[in-house]
């Protein structure tokens, strides 16, 4: 279920199929359902329903009056493709908080990165907090899911190097790294960190220098500062 004009129009640009349109006639006119339909080539079903109907399935406080139920994706690792052999991936292991996975989702966005992984994932991406925290950048990412080995296994045999965030002893400040490469930086939760799978299965563990009391920052704050040190590197291609 997707809500709101511009996550209807992201998820249409994704190629996300929407089998149906509901909207409030209020709050939305049919010529502005009709436009923003238009955007796609499979034409949803487009039912007017009443302020009572909408109400209860609205999921945001404020809201703009249309409603799209859309087909999921596949999200295997296998239906990941890259458009060079360098390719920039974020991969999460076993975030929770929807707000911390459309908070990647933005960034990863932002920054254009080629694909977004979700190891052990704890809560179903299309939850509609995701959905709302990413403003749709659920659909404009490239995503995929699967364990910890099968996203190791997948990353080695496309020669991907791995950059585990960690605070361990043997860990290198994450700006003295080479990041033009493939690259595939993992970052855990505030909470476990990453398990010890990813750290024994890295090409390096890196840290982000932190001077006050705490030990550990929001996960993708992590995220955001990791993703655009390499884009630097890239020179933001």
């Amino acid at each position: 279920m997707i809500e709101g004009q511009r996550e209807i129009s992201l998820a249409i640009k994704g190629d996300y199929e929407i089998e149906t349109v509901l909207f409030y006639h209020e709050i939305i006119s049919s010529e502005e359902i009709n436009t923003l339909v238009g955007l796609s080539e499979r034409k949803p079903e487009i039912i007017e329903i009443s302020k009572d109907i909408y109400e209860k399935l609205a999921y945001r406080t404020t809201t703009e009056g249309v409603i799209a139920i859309a087909k999921t994706k596949e999200l295997s690792i296998g239906n990941l493709k890259f458009r060079t052999s360098t390719p920039l991936i974020i991969v999460a292991e076993a975030p929770e908080k929807p707000g911390n996975i459309g908070a990647i989702l933005r960034t990863a966005d932002a920054a254009n990165v080629d694909a977004v992984i979700i190891a052990n994932p704890k809560t179903d991406l299309y939850n509609p907090n995701i959905v709302r925290s990413s403003v749709g950048c659920l659909f404009t990412n490239q995503i995929a899911t699967g364990t910890t080995s099968e996203i190791i296994e997948f990353l080695d045999s496309k020669d991907i190097n791995i950059y585990c965030a960690a605070l361990l002893d043997d860990t290198e400040i994450y700006t003295n790294q080479d990041y033009k490469n493939a690259t595939a930086l993992i970052v855990g939760t505030e909470a476990t960190g990453l398990s010890d799978e990813w750290l024994s299965n890295s090409t390096k563990n890196i840290m982000i220098p932190m001077q006050g009391e705490i030990d550990s920052m929001n996960v993708s704050v992590a995220a955001g500062i990791l993703i655009f040190e390499a884009k630097r590197q890239r020179a933001f291609k």
